[in-house]
């Protein structure tokens, strides 16, 4: 896959798989490409966590905090920010509501702040797998990647973490931005199999092998797209590449159709009309 395609369709997919932030949720990141998308690129936003023994101070923080999440998934981060400073106020020992302030200042650009928040919840929460898998993802936007593998290492080695994909997900994205697609082969692999569902794995791996000529794999993995989700014109793009490939002029044809009726003004739909499939 071109080093210019890839990033974006990876970004829409994880801007796309927000996951509700509540407590006790543990929604894995498979939300199909082309859902309503919230601001920013969202690799994994964190679960807060329900203790099973929770004090009255860590109960008003997480109420807060679950506050606070809420209208960062909205965008409305000023309100957010005040959520998070309350519930700091409440229990300044709470690595959660720093790791979902560091998201908040991620999203907002402001780096340096959103750093100083994901150190501060791993220094009181070093193990936590949503933090790590979240640093992580900010090392890797913030052009760090082989940093990042680390910490995604360090999340998938809770063998009670809920979402595995995420973290094998992402380093395989970061792994792809420093051109090492044996290990962004693996780690897609890794996620498909933990979570056939994975639509950042599935689409990935069609176009590793799409790219090699494995054309039976990438076909594969096109189809369960085209099947699970409603598709974008990034995936009927996917899709109509593997067929032109394959030489399945009708599967190639029935694909175009669709991506010019749903999608003309796509940059994808430029491409079919310019006959650029290696785009």
């Amino acid at each position: 896959m071109s080093g210019a395609r890839w990033p974006r369709f990876a970004a829409m997919l994880l801007a796309a798989a927000v996951v509700a932030v509540v407590a006790g949720c543990a929604t894995d990141a498979t939300s199909p490409a082309g859902s309503a998308a919230a601001p920013g690129e969202r690799a994994a936003t964190s679960v807060i966590p329900r203790a099973e023994v929770e004090t009255e101070q860590r109960r008003r923080a997480r109420i807060r905090l679950e506050l606070a999440a809420n209208y960062y998934q909205q965008g409305n981060y000023n309100v957010a920010l005040e959520e998070l400073r309350r519930a700091l106020e409440v229990d300044p020992g709470y690595a959660a509501a720093y790791g979902v302030l560091g998201l908040v200042y991620r999203d907002l650009g402001d780096r340096a702040r959103a750093e100083e928040s994901f150190q501060r919840g791993l220094r009181l929460s070093p193990d936590d797998p949503e933090l790590n898998n979240n640093y992580g993802w900010f090392l890797c936007q913030a052009g760090k990647e082989r940093e990042s593998l680390d910490y995604f290492a360090r999340a998938l080695k809770d063998p009670l973490y809920a979402t595995p994909a995420k973290p094998l997900h992402n380093a395989g994205i970061c792994s792809l931005r420093i051109g090492d697609e044996a290990a962004a082969e693996s780690y897609f692999q890794r996620a498909f199999q933990v979570d056939p569902g994975n639509p950042v794995a599935m689409y990935n791996l069609s176009e590793l092998y799409l790219k090699r000529g494995d054309l039976a794999r990438a076909r594969f993995h096109a189809q369960r797209l085209l099947a699970g989700f409603d598709p974008t014109a990034q995936i009927l793009w996917l899709a109509l590449r593997v067929e032109h490939a394959r030489g399945d002029r009708d599967g190639e044809a029935s694909l175009a159709a669709q991506l010019r009726r749903r999608f003309p003004d796509s940059p994808e739909a430029g491409l079919l009309a310019a006959g650029r499939f290696g785009g």
